[in-house]
């Protein structure tokens, strides 16, 4: 539909077209015409959407807050998934990767070797020097937020624990290049450069994704992109930086006995810190982390 100068604009402001949302199309359709993959209107969230995913972010920062602060050696996985579905459902929240895709947990605790979606167990306890991300996702009235941190347990060795702080680096490398009007592949590939200078290998299989109305929205992100690829960043835009770093080489399997966790073909270690921001005029604005 083409909407009229003065007509209310797309974006729900109340606000006349020409004088909201005009200008920012029209640099769209230009970014279009040369060739770039451009966010739909649907990917663009509005000052009020962009308040509401905050709101679910306070839950989901406050879990992991609590993780940090009573996680250590002897605690299993299944007790971080059960701090994370009380404190999620006391505050007014959903867990959302609970039945997800039929996933069986609130949370996910992936340590060592293991890439990403561990699914919590009794079974499952935590040791001295191993290193585990938790991956929480929250909804709150319809709305998506999604960080995860990593937790050293007790003392870790040098490698591990450098390991864990070059991928926190490494994230922040990656929102140093997020600014409006420049390519998620600018951003991917900071990111890549910087984990090969530390003699390290990025997940190519799993990437970020949008998120924010839904718990996976488009654009898929890739951390091993090229400059001036992938979709175009633009103020409004909503999406994850989640860099899976592997001490070793990029290989990875999935677990044929829960088809969900995913490891190191070579047994290595890995690491990943998540963060969800929102592009803005000047740069970008972190919602959860």
């Amino acid at each position: 539909m083409v909407l009229g100068r003065n007509s209310a604009c797309w974006c729900g402001s109340g606000k006349k077209y020409k004088n909201c949302h005009e200008a920012f199309d029209e640099k769209i359709s230009e970014y279009k015409r040369l060739g770039y993959k451009v966010p739909g209107h649907e990917l663009i969230k509005t000052p009020e959407q962009i308040e509401k995913i905050k709101e679910s972010a306070v839950i989901n920062r406050a879990c992991l807050d609590y993780v940090g602060a009573h996680i250590g050696p002897g605690v299993s996985t299944q007790e971080i998934d059960d701090w994370v579905a009380k404190i999620t459902r006391d505050m007014g929240g959903i867990p959302a990767p609970l039945d997800y895709e039929g996933f069986p947990k609130s949370v996910c605790t992936s340590v060592n070797s293991q890439v990403c979606h561990g699914i919590p167990s009794d079974e499952d306890i935590l040791e001295e020097g191993d290193i585990i991300n938790v991956d929480c996702s929250t909804i709150l009235d319809g709305y998506f937020s999604d960080s995860s941190r990593m937790y050293m347990i007790g003392d870790v060795t040098p490698d591990a624990k450098q390991l864990v702080e070059d991928v926190h680096e490494a994230v922040k490398v990656g929102l140093d290049a997020v600014k409006p009007w420049r390519t998620l592949g600018d951003m991917g590939s900071a990111i890549n450069n910087f984990c090969k200078s530390k003699g390290y290998s990025v997940v190519r299989e799993i990437g970020g994704h949008g998120v924010g109305l839904e718990f996976h929205e488009e654009p898929w992100v890739s951390y091993v992109s090229e400059p001036g690829k992938e979709m175009l960043m633009v103020p409004g835009l909503m999406f994850t930086i989640e860099p899976m770093v592997n001490m070793g080489k990029a290989d990875i399997f999935i677990d044929a006995d829960n088809d969900w966790t995913v490891y190191t073909d070579d047994d290595s270690l890995s690491a990943q810190w998540e963060v969800q921001l929102v592009v803005t005029e000047t740069g970008y604005e972190l919602i959860c982390w």
